[in-house]
């Protein structure tokens, strides 16, 4: 499996499985554990998603060792700060029935990010955490974030895909040697990404799938990818990416299909930040 190393050393599959929007506990657990047969060893979840139990039960199920699975969640804005990012930490430890967790995220850019960046580092400190990163922080926020804390977030976590390709957000990543990690990697099939005329081309040229092409072109761009599948052939399908490559054609090609803009929200939008501050769980 192809691994990337990220700033503190720690290495990380370039291929993941997440976990977003499979609200069903038993499908959960069933789609966690088909991917880990199928050979993923990356599961990125978050507290907000409500499934990390389910996660946990598939791990244990899988009977694959621990230390073999880099496990992902994140903090949500309601437990944002020191003292309640402490204490958000542990449940999702709980949660997921382990003593510690790969890598850990504050899921959005609002709140006491300070407050929760602090702990965060403790927990790093002591070993509870592999490494620390952020998620769906603009360029701004990331640098800020970085001039005024100890610790370089290790990966930032955005909207990447085909139509929102985070080019000029990735130099900056790049300068700081912060890894990109990419949710969303289909666009939730919105602007009818798997009948794209281009894509449809591209993967006909290779026999491949439109998935399996939207995959490799990030995973040439050094992005790692965490598609998402409650089907076991797509689960299986997704991870199917390494035996072919995209030129240098093709991966010009896609990139005039950059929009340069969220297909979902914004940010900055303060309607937006208002709604997701009235999300608890």
């Amino acid at each position: 499996m192809q691994h990337v190393t990220l700033n503190n050393g720690v290495k990380m599959p370039a291929v993941g499985f997440g976990v977003y929007q499979i609200d069903d506990a038993t499908q959960c657990e069933q789609s966690v554990y088909d991917a880990l047969m199928a050979g993923y060893r990356l599961i990125d979840t978050a507290a907000a998603y409500r499934n990390e139990e389910a996660v946990g039960n598939a791990i244990r199920r899988s009977g694959i060792p621990r230390e073999e699975i880099f496990i992902t969640t994140k903090l949500w804005i309601q437990d944002a700060g020191y003292e309640k990012a402490k204490k958000a930490f542990q449940k999702s430890l709980t949660q997921l029935q382990v003593d510690y967790i790969d890598l850990y995220l504050i899921h959005q850019p609002f709140g006491d990010v300070y407050g929760s960046w602090r702990a965060m580092e403790e927990l790093y400190d002591e070993g509870k955490i592999k490494a620390i990163g952020v998620s769906n922080f603009y360029p701004d926020r990331l640098v800020d974030l970085i001039m005024h804390n100890r610790i370089v977030p290790a990966v930032n976590q955005v909207e990447t895909h085909p139509f929102c390709q985070q080019v000029e957000s990735n130099d900056v990543m790049k300068e700081h040697d912060v890894q990109i990690m990419s949710w969303g990697p289909f666009a939730e099939g919105k602007n009818n990404i798997f009948e794209n005329e281009l894509l449809v081309s591209i993967a006909e040229k290779h026999q491949k799938s439109v998935a399996q092409v939207i995959l490799r072109w990030l995973n040439q761009r050094g992005i790692v990818v965490i598609p998402k599948s409650v089907h076991k052939e797509r689960i299986i399908e997704n991870a199917d990416i390494m035996d072919f490559e995209l030129s240098h054609e093709d991966m010009q090609s896609i990139a005039t299909l950059d929009t340069k803009e969220s297909l979902f929200f914004s940010h900055r939008d303060p309607n937006f930040i208002k709604m997701l501050q009235q999300i608890k769980f």
